[in-house]
């Protein structure tokens, strides 16, 4: 059993190239179990070929809103998903933060290329890794919409929530669950949230290399600080740090189907 699960990272990512493989022995060492998410097709291969190869890690395959340059084909990724160690679709949703309101054209590309895997995800009854940063309630509508096609199929998790609790609700309404990340050591703009959200849909992540908690802000983030972001979370909560635990990593294993024994 894992000691800590960071849900979202990116262990692909050329901020790892030097230390990638003493990384993940030391994530082993530390009983972390580790989900490293894909954003485009070569990084979904680079994620997978990653879980493959260490018993700790997971997968997820999918095009983020904002690096995919082509269309999301279902033959791309048929292969991938086949694969045990791949436990969801994405990170996949609606980035509209750079967008300007006139632009209605990349946002009617993110919104194809959204729904688009949220078929695919269901096709192949996986959960789903979703991006939302200035649109959620463009993400909600697709949501509400998909959910009444597809029913228990759709399901996952909102990753590095940013929302506020009227917006929670409508997420939980549809059961989905919630991670949050370093930003919740440094800010207390999240405490509202995730005081009112039942811990038992929330997991913890690091997103790293980015965002990285105190008291590791200048450098580059780790799925080995998640452990700070835990215990911020229990102090949010006031509750037991050993039954906050415990609790975060059960919520990982049920929404991701994760093996323990992998």
């Amino acid at each position: 059993m894992y000691r800590y699960v960071d849900i979202h990272t990116h262990l692909d990512m050329k901020d790892f190239d030097e230390d990638r493989e003493e990384l993940i022995e030391k994530l082993q060492k530390e009983q972390i179990g580790v989900i490293t998410v894909g954003v485009d097709k070569p990084s979904s291969s680079k994620a997978v070929a990653l879980a493959n190869k260490h018993k700790n890690i997971f997968a997820t395959i999918g095009y983020h809103p904002t690096d995919a340059t082509e269309q999301f084909i279902d033959s791309d990724f048929s292969e991938l998903i086949k694969h045990p160690k791949v436990v969801a679709v994405g990170e996949c949703g609606l980035d509209f933060f750079r967008i300007k309101d006139e632009s209605k054209e990349e946002k009617t590309k993110q919104i194809k290329l959204f729904e688009t895997q949220i078929n695919f995800a269901t096709q192949y009854n996986k959960p789903m890794m979703i991006h939302c940063r200035d649109a959620h309630p463009e993400v909600l509508d697709i949501l509400k919409s998909k959910k009444k096609e597809f029913g228990e199929k759709l399901r996952g998790d909102i990753h590095f929530f940013s929302g506020n609790i009227n917006i929670a609700k409508q997420y939980l309404n549809l059961d989905f669950n919630f991670s949050f990340g370093g930003v919740v050591t440094f800010t207390h703009n999240y405490d509202e949230v995730v005081q009112f959200l039942p811990l038992e849909k929330i997991m913890s992540e690091t997103d790293a290399p980015f965002v990285a908690p105190v008291p590791y802000r200048s450098q580059r983030n780790s799925p080995l600080f998640i452990k700070e972001i835990v215990e911020k979370i229990a102090e949010i909560k006031q509750m037991d740090l050993a039954k906050t635990k415990e609790i975060l990593i059960k919520n990982a294993v049920r929404v991701f189907s994760l093996k323990t024994n992998s």
